[in-house]
């Protein structure tokens, strides 16, 4: 049996109505993708402001490294002589509370000690070629050292220097966890680009729209206001020096962008 024309024309406000529903819902989706109409497309017209933040804090880490250095006519001897002097500051280092994991070698080597004896030529033209003769071995050992309590730093480098070690270097204290700094830091940053750029667009008689782009970057790191260059130790323990820790900063250097009309 055929559909007559009247049953046909009954599904017309049927089909009408679904393609309406289709294409509110299609406009609905593509609204959805984009927070605003334009969303995607590349501003034009922009400005640019800077934000800075600090944070400061004491220093809860102090680091040094000290080594021993030995010459002996053999490597072996050379070595035990390191081993006795390493030992017995690793012994000082540890009564201090420094942990094992806190305790590491960054450098070790042994090397031949040369004696040169120049060339000598007779009268006669003829000549002894120069020569070099192994006359020993140098043998070194360095050790890093992560001390968590800052108020023992000095009397753990004081009881080192009474065991023979030949130098102490790179004494510094830093920031275990910088992350809670950073993020403040960041913050206070973020907050001044911020004031910055909505006094700039008052004055310019403009609008903020949106951010269009973010960057930040380190202010040169972390400041020490105490260090310490290498120095020789000499034989005998000695006192525990004065070690003032002062503050470190972290900074964070902010850079924002905005879209304007």
């Amino acid at each position: 049996m055929q559909p007559t024309p009247m049953r046909l024309l009954r599904f017309i406000p049927l089909v009408a109505i679904t393609l309406s529903i289709f294409l509110v819902v299609l406009t609905i989706n593509s609204l959805k993708e984009n927070k605003y109409i334009g969303g995607g497309v590349a501003a034009s017209n922009v400005i640019s402001v800077t934000g800075e933040g600090e944070t400061f804090a004491i220093p809860d880490i102090a680091t040094f490294n000290f080594s021993a250095q030995a010459t002996g006519k053999t490597v072996t001897e050379a070595q035990a002589q390191v081993t006795k002097i390493i030992d017995s500051a690793l012994v000082e280092v540890k009564k201090g509370g420094v942990e094992d994991k806190d305790i590491q070698t960054t450098d070790y080597s042994a090397n031949p000690k040369y004696e040169y004896i120049n060339g000598v030529c007779t009268t006669g033209g003829m000549c002894k070629p120069s020569t070099q003769n192994i006359i020993g071995y140098d043998v070194s050992q360095t050790i890093s050292v992560k001390v968590r309590k800052v108020d023992t730093a000095g009397t753990i480098l004081g009881a080192i220097g009474g065991t023979g070690v030949t130098n102490v270097s790179g004494l510094s204290f830093t920031i275990d966890d910088k992350t809670k700094l950073e993020s403040d830091a960041r913050t206070k940053a973020i907050a001044d680009a911020k004031t910055k750029a909505n006094e700039l667009a008052k004055e310019l008689g403009v609008s903020l729209v949106r951010i269009v782009s973010f960057n930040e970057s380190n202010g040169g790191g972390t400041v020490m206001y105490a260090k310490t260059d290498m120095v020789t130790m000499s034989a005998g323990a000695a006192p525990a020096p004065q070690l003032p820790v002062g503050q470190n900063k972290i900074s964070s250097n902010v850079t924002i962008t905005y879209e304007i009309r």
